[in-house]
């Protein structure tokens, strides 16, 4: 393995709090009181101060200079205006940012204060990303969101005017009582719009979400009974396909639509294995060995998902050392996730020509079940494969399950 460039470093900051819990998600946030948000980011500083210590104990490569910061939730934009000012004080005390750093926060429509605004624009935010999920307002509703389409367009008029125009709106596909006539006038103001960038994803109820309780147990409360079919909502998917690329906005990830040159810079970090640090509950972070060429041994580490635990003090992330080979299985379930693909080449640069032909034999099979295609150069996957692309993505995993997480104990 002759390793990658190293040399920048995106990051992550999850802030959970929210005003009201969507029914699908399972994410690490929740409704907290407002008076753990001033206690929440004070940590948030205790790590970022004490990121690089902890890099340098476990041997780590942590790039200084950052070109992409991304406020995830939750929803941010319930932040103090002041306590937004001192995290990104925080942040630019520790690091440098590139002059032009991609910084985004992730908003929901109506929950955006003036002053809150304001003091994005102030700390150098030049992208936001609104959960919008459908511009139904009854499916919002039904969804447990807080806004309505006139909220929705009015935030995207303030945030325009505020000078943050590098704008992503969220469509879920699938949500309860959702039909094709309603998703068609989702995507229909989407395209009004005239955003640069847009995601969209086709609902996965998890067990572990309210509505994923409710279909399992046969209840109604969240209306887990108008949940469309899979078969309805892999057909609200293409004929998103199909109205985005008519519209100017490439396909360039499964659930990620551009406009070009609008690509999410961050979030391509994930895609293409770019060193992130992740910071905040449940936060994630991918870094490399310290051994100056970039090869070697991957450390993933994920904080605590637990607020009151995170919030009693600082404690070590759970980490696990990734194996060359695991590498090599997540070069090609998170490559194949692009609409470039994966480029055989490089792979062969990376990990040497053997691993990648013995991948090369998954790729056969799901050529001929065609779910991928590929020309000698690249692997990537077919229409029919991004709708089935879980099922494709199994087939790289498994050939070194063992994580190497007796490294950890030696060095401390």
């Amino acid at each position: 393995m002759k390793g990658v460039a190293n040399d920048r470093l995106g990051i992550y900051v999850s802030i959970p709090f929210c005003r009201s819990k969507c029914t699908y998600c399972n994410f690490a946030s929740g409704v907290y009181p407002a008076s753990e948000h001033g206690r929440y980011v004070q940590r948030l500083q205790e790590d970022v101060a004490g990121a690089g210590r902890w890099a340098a104990q476990l041997e780590l490569d942590l790039p200084r200079t950052v070109d992409s910061i991304y406020l995830g939730g939750g929803t941010p934009s319930l932040l103090e205006p002041e306590w937004i000012a001192q995290l990104f004080q925080a942040l630019r005390g520790e690091f440098s940012l590139e002059p032009d750093a991609e910084i985004t926060v992730e908003c929901a429509p109506g929950q955006m204060a003036g002053e809150t605004l304001e003091a994005m624009a102030r700390a150098g935010v030049n992208r936001v990303s609104l959960g919008v999920q459908s511009f139904i307002d009854r499916e919002a509703q039904v969804s447990g969101r807080l806004h309505s389409r006139a909220v929705v367009l009015d935030d995207l008029r303030r945030l325009r005017e505020a000078g943050i125009r590098n704008l992503n709106v969220d469509l879920i596909a699938g949500l309860a009582g959702q039909t094709f006539a309603s998703w068609q006038e989702s995507l229909e103001v989407l395209l009004e719009s005239d955003l640069p960038h847009a995601s969209v994803y086709m609902l996965e109820v998890d067990e572990d979400s309210r509505l994923g309780r409710e279909m399992l147990a046969g209840g109604a409360r969240y209306h887990a009974e108008l949940v469309p079919s899979d078969d309805a909502i892999a057909r609200m998917y293409e004929v998103a396909l199909e109205r985005l690329e008519a519209a100017g906005l490439k396909q360039y990830e499964i659930s990620n639509f551009a406009r070009r040159g609008r690509a999410s810079r961050h979030n391509l970090r994930y895609w293409e294995r770019k060193p992130y640090l992740g910071l905040g509950l449940d936060a994630a972070s991918m870094l490399r060995e310290a051994n100056g060429d970039g090869s070697g041994y991957v450390l993933r580490a994920t904080m605590t998902d637990d607020l009151q635990a995170y919030l009693a003090g600082p404690e070590p992330p759970e980490t696990a050392w990734l194996s060359p080979e695991r590498q090599h299985e997540e070069a090609w379930f998170l490559g194949l996730r692009r609409n470039s693909g994966v480029n055989l080449a490089g792979l062969r640069r990376e990990f040497d020509r053997e691993p990648v032909a013995r991948m090369l034999e998954a790729v056969a099979r799901l050529t001929e079940r065609e779910l991928l295609r590929s020309d000698g150069k690249t692997v990537r996957l077919t229409p029919q494969g991004r709708l089935l692309s879980n099922d494709v993505f199994q087939e790289f995993l498994g050939a070194a399950e063992e994580v190497e997480s007796g490294r950890i104990a030696a060095r401390g």
